[in-house]
């Protein structure tokens, strides 16, 4: 790490006072240049604990920047991952009010429910299936507590302001369909992506590091080095395999996964 305690304690108030009044702040990276990942996930938890005391309760995970495109755009080689808190979850075919974020986009991803623990160093394929409770389709709703493009530098947003600002979580919109993972090849699940009746994204699973399970591998073993570990009961989004799509207050959102399920929600 190369930021002081002092640093990230007030970089992380900085980004919760950030949220609370929809209003966004500098870019961080452009502040600290030479910070480091570490540097970013200690601002994340520090972040994660002004939540927690503010009442909030951890339901789960999210993995983003699994995508190559992605990747190739913050030219990185690896996800990123963030938390999940219990007020950002919506159920489908409601009503989500816009004017609690600040820049929202959305994404259609997996999720994953897990029936228990999953920890460890070495975590395979067929141990995350076997922890799993069930699969189910999802939303990703995406903001940015920190502005994407400095006005006066032209400097734009990194993965080190993208991990501070937890993974630019925002909330989840989940289905009421339930399938067991073992018996669906996860590659082959697509989703069409409506905003007011067109079409603006399509995608299939093989987009998320051509397998949804390789990313929550990835975030297990990330995870252990923190001692941390995914729980019975978690939600975890393995990442999305559609491009972000801006969701502006008015705007009706429909994503068919095909025989996984469907999700609606809009932004009122």
């Amino acid at each position: 790490m190369t930021l002081t305690t002092e640093q990230v304690r007030t970089t992380a108030e900085s980004l919760f006072k950030a949220e609370q009044t929809a209003t966004q702040t500098a870019l961080i990276s452009q502040q600290f240049p030479s910070m480091t990942m570490e540097d970013a996930y200690a601002i994340q938890a520090a972040l994660v604990e002004h939540k927690l005391s503010s009442g909030r309760s951890i339901i789960g995970w999210k993995i983003g920047l699994t995508s190559k495109a992605m990747q190739d755009a913050l030219k990185i080689d690896i996800p990123d991952s963030g938390i999940i808190f219990d007020d950002m979850l919506f159920e489908s075919g409601g009503v989500i009010p816009a004017n609690r974020f600040i820049q929202t986009r959305i994404e259609a991803e997996i999720a994953f429910v897990f029936k228990a623990e999953l920890s460890g160093d070495s975590v395979s394929r067929e141990d995350v299936l076997a922890a799993t409770d069930y699969i189910t389709p999802a939303l990703e709703i995406l903001d940015t507590r920190i502005v994407r493009k400095d006005e006066n530098t032209g400097r734009v947003r990194n993965i080190m302001d993208t991990i501070s600002d937890n993974a630019a979580n925002a909330g989840i919109v989940v289905g009421d369909q339930k399938h067991d993972p073992a018996s669906i090849d996860m590659r082959w699940i697509g989703a069409i992506v409506q905003r007011n009746g067109e079409v603006e994204e399509t995608g299939l699973g093989a987009g998320v590091l051509n397998d949804p399970v390789v990313g929550i591998q990835w975030l297990v073993e990330r995870l252990g080095q923190y001692n941390q570990s995914i729980s019975a009961g978690d939600i975890l989004l393995s990442g999305s395999f559609i491009r972000p799509v801006e969701a502006r207050s008015g705007d009706q959102f429909s994503a068919d996964f095909g025989d996984f399920g469907t999700i609606e929600c809009s932004f009122e």
